[in-house]
């Protein structure tokens, strides 16, 4: 069957420990630099993260960092892995959807999940039970706001009454939907939604289940898209590069660890065997390496989005330039050709 062309891009979270020798505020001018050096060299995609209450600086608010780099770019789109729905307001969310939209000529996808992190909804003043409520009722407030018509909805965590959402979207029926999904629950809730699919940790858990339950409804996968982060440092001496990226790369599971210990198995995180999980492990080498080794890995699970970390914790944007420009220029244009 015939696949959607092949996108390539970066994510950021904007998490700055001490060892960047950074501010906050000169990380944050040095990434949006860097976002408008990659938007010249081609790339697809800029994805965030969001997480909340997290010390070094965990980017709580990817919205206006997206609105702020698409003012100073022409061609990459941007969305996120995942807006935690939660903790945003569905109509609000829509506005701010709306606003973005406009100022990227249309350069805006969504992608949302439930949250797990307890710290974060002792935050926000949540109880952990309403997580699923607050998901799906959002979603379903925003499938009717992307519309572009007035609509009113009624349900146990919203209620609204003639609401139309201004100004209009640029992309007829508003930014394009992505559910994030660790379990089969979050694979049904994308099916349900008619959404596309951001799958982790088992795909006969988190990926086949909405691949088999599109194909039940006479639904045609390929009309949908499927994304995943997948890191990639591409360098000729992985003795001298990898050092500083698998440093930081401990640094970043050591706080999604502390999350999940916290949840106590919340969000589809516990009972995941290593080597069951889609894996996510960064993949080092030449470019022909990287080319063979992402190309297995996209045939093998079906994505058509992938986004490698740009900047990982307590790291500097310049000491990622080298490899994201080689990712750029001699893994992306090989990888698209083969999968568009």
């Amino acid at each position: 069957m015939a696949r959607k062309p092949l996108r390539l891009g970066v994510a950021y979270d904007f998490r700055n420990t001490p060892e960047s020798g950074l501010t906050h505020q000169q990380l944050y001018a040095a990434i949006m630099d860097q976002v408008v050096w990659l938007d010249g060299l081609g790339l697809d995609l800029v994805w965030f993260t969001e997480h909340h209450f997290v010390e070094d600086g965990y980017l709580p608010s990817w919205i206006p960092v997206a609105a702020a780099m698409a003012a100073r770019t022409r061609k990459v789109r941007f969305s996120c892995d995942v807006c935690l729905l939660p903790f945003n307001h569905p109509v609000r969310l829509a506005e701010d959807l709306a606003v973005l939209d406009n100022i990227s000529g249309g350069r805006v996808e969504i992608g949302v999940g439930m949250g797990y992190a307890p710290h974060e909804f002792r935050g926000f003043g949540i109880p952990v039970a309403r997580r699923v409520s607050l998901t799906d009722e959002g979603i379903e407030v925003l499938k009717r706001a992307f519309t572009g018509e007035t609509f009113s909805f009624a349900g146990k965590r919203y209620q609204f009454d003639n609401v139309k959402i201004t100004p209009g979207y640029v992309q007829p029926g508003g930014p394009p939907l992505w559910i994030a999904s660790m379990a089969e629950a979050g694979a049904m809730r994308a099916a349900r939604f008619g959404a596309n699919l951001l799958p982790q940790g088992e795909r006969e858990r988190s990926l086949d289940p909405w691949l088999a339950r599109l194909k039940e409804e006479g639904r045609d996968p390929a009309d949908h898209r499927v994304g995943i982060i997948k890191s990639c440092l591409v360098t000729d001496d992985r003795e001298r590069d990898w050092v500083a990226v698998r440093v930081a790369e401990r640094r970043r599971m050591e706080v999604y660890t502390k999350f999940r210990e916290e949840a106590g198995g919340h969000g589809g995180v516990a009972g995941i065997s290593e080597g069951k999980r889609m894996p996510q492990t960064w993949v080092v080498g030449d470019a022909d390496h990287c080319v063979a080794e992402l190309s297995a890995f996209i045939e093998e699970f079906g994505f058509t989005d992938l986004v490698t970390w740009a900047v990982p914790p307590g790291m500097r944007p310049d000491q990622t330039n080298a490899s994201l420009e080689r990712f750029a220029r001699e893994v992306a244009p090989r990888l698209r050709a083969k999968f568009s």
